[in-house]
């Protein structure tokens, strides 16, 4: 009877002992596998390489004068871009653009405050972006295009969807 008793404790704690080494290996595979699945390639098309590497400077200039507000895009080949591989005007509707470009805003300004961690030649001044403002349509249509130009060009991530055009 003794022996049995010991032959069942000792064969209980050896089964709870590998039932936690295959609950540990799963979470840890589970861990992988979730950190890992959450970066998707962007497909370049050959255009969009063909602008990305434009040396003509591109300025595009937005102003609301009743606002006062304005919105100073100097990023070469912007424009060519945004004339020729971005969703025309209408594709995305106003509410969209405002809630992407809050994120991507958000995401932006700490990066530029971490100039050790993130490129302070590509991140270099704060956006102010009120979310409680109507800047319009057309400032948003170009903002939250600037950000999927930007994300596409330097292969950054500025929130936790993949900078798509379509």
């Amino acid at each position: 009877m003794v022996f049995f008793v010991h032959y069942y404790i000792y064969s209980t704690t050896m089964k709870f002992k590998i039932l936690i080494k295959i609950f540990t290996g799963l979470v840890l595979i589970l861990f992988i596998v979730q950190c890992s699945g959450s970066k998707k390639v962007v497909d370049i098309s050959e255009e969009e390489k063909e602008v990305f590497n434009q040396q003509d400077k591109d300025t595009i200039s937005i102003k609301n004068d009743s606002l006062e507000y304005e919105i100073i895009i100097l990023e070469i080949g912007f424009n060519t871009w945004l004339q020729s591989i971005a969703q025309p005007r209408g594709y995305y509707t106003q509410e969209f653009m405002e809630n992407r470009n809050r994120i991507f805003v958000i995401n932006w300004n700490q990066r530029v405050q971490q100039p050790l961690k993130y490129d302070p030649n590509i991140y270099q001044l704060q956006i102010f972006y009120d979310p409680n403002i109507d800047y319009g349509y057309e400032v948003n249509y170009q903002l939250y295009n600037f950000f999927i130009y930007f994300q596409r060009k330097y292969k950054q991530r500025l929130g936790p969807f993949a900078p798509r055009i379509k």
